[in-house]
């Protein structure tokens, strides 16, 4: 038995059969040919989007594949190719000290970049599936393919790699493509503030203004184990929204361009009462209503029972079924 104790940011105590890492493309398929991949298999990056409810019965396979190198340039753009196992927060350094544009608002994200073609993650008016060109792969038969990003099915926290009928294809590289130019999405009110005496935002002011934003609303692992966001920001019609405002008119919400509103989870979950409440050794935590946080010891049944509880007071209050953003294992 293996413990998974250091590979999710939850604190779960838990045992996987086997681990295996792996640090480039051949030898993941070499392992694979050697007939080594067998089921139940689990692939994951830092863990930081993972809640473990029990023991792991199986294989859970880790990239260790590093790397960032450039494979087209020009006056204008640069793509660059990195591995998979490269932690996605030293990738966003390494692009704001090159002077490369569209990273910086998804600083201090938690997780490796394979995660974050799979999960689409974003933040402050950004995704993933904005800079990605390609992802390359790895499938469990050992063969390779290069997804463009209009194969990869991108939606709101979602892509075809993070469906269960594709838990076969492993993300090896992703390809960015990044501006050379000055060019921010400072969109968010709490960006704006947070700039409020920058005249001329850089990439190092606004890639600090992102961290200070995170660390001010965020837990940090060592000191309470989390996820980050726990649920994904609910996206409802623009009538049903018109209907919720009239007996709610202080929702915020944003406006998605296609008839669809996307309302703030943790502005439903704080409106329930729930933001610093306790739930046994789980609790929400009291900066910011999105997080659920292991008090100490918390096992993840302890977690999913805040999670379902914090749900149903959403449900009964407004009739919106916020769903977990979180892979539960």
């Amino acid at each position: 038995m293996y413990s998974l104790l250091p590979h999710n940011t939850f604190g779960i105590d838990v045992n996987a059969a086997r681990f295996v890492e792996y640090a480039s493309i051949d030898a993941l398929k070499a392992f694979i040919a050697r007939g080594e991949l067998t089921a139940p298999y689990l692939h994951i990056g830092a863990g930081s989007n993972l809640l473990f409810t029990k023991d792991y019965e199986g294989l859970v396979l880790h990239s260790r594949i590093e790397g960032i190198e450039v494979v087209e340039e020009d006056e204008r753009w640069v793509t660059l190719r990195v591995g998979a196992g490269v932690v996605w927060d030293d990738f966003v350094l390494h692009c704001v000290r090159h002077g490369r544009y569209g990273v910086e608002n998804l600083s201090l994200i938690p997780g490796e970049v394979g995660a974050s073609a799979v999960q689409n993650i974003g933040a402050y008016g950004v995704e993933a599936k904005d800079l990605i060109t390609l992802v390359e792969t790895v499938d469990v038969w050992g063969e390779e393919r290069a997804y463009r990003v209009d194969e990869c099915q991108y939606r709101y926290r979602d892509s075809r790699f993070k469906r269960a009928e594709n838990k076969g294809v492993f993300v090896t590289y992703v390809h960015f493509r990044l501006g050379k130019l000055p060019v921010f999405h400072l969109e968010y009110g709490a960006v704006r503030q947070q700039l409020a005496d920058c005249h001329e935002p850089t990439l190092s002011t606004v890639r600090q203004a992102i961290v200070d934003i995170r660390r001010q609303k965020l837990p940090d692992p060592a000191e309470w184990g989390n996820a980050g966001s726990f649920f994904m920001n609910p996206v409802v019609s623009g009538e049903r929204f018109e209907t919720l405002r009239q007996a709610y008119p202080d929702m915020p919400h944003y406006d998605l361009g296609d008839g669809s509103v996307k309302i703030p989870a943790g502005w439903l979950i704080e409106r329930c009462g729930w933001k610093g409440r306790v739930l046994g050794p789980a609790a929400v935590y009291h900066r910011q209503a999105l997080v659920l946080i292991n008090l100490g010891g918390a096992k993840g049944s302890d977690i999913v029972a805040l999670s379902d509880a914090v749900r149903a007071s959403v449900r009964d209050a407004f009739g919106i079924d916020i769903r977990p953003e979180v892979n539960m294992i």
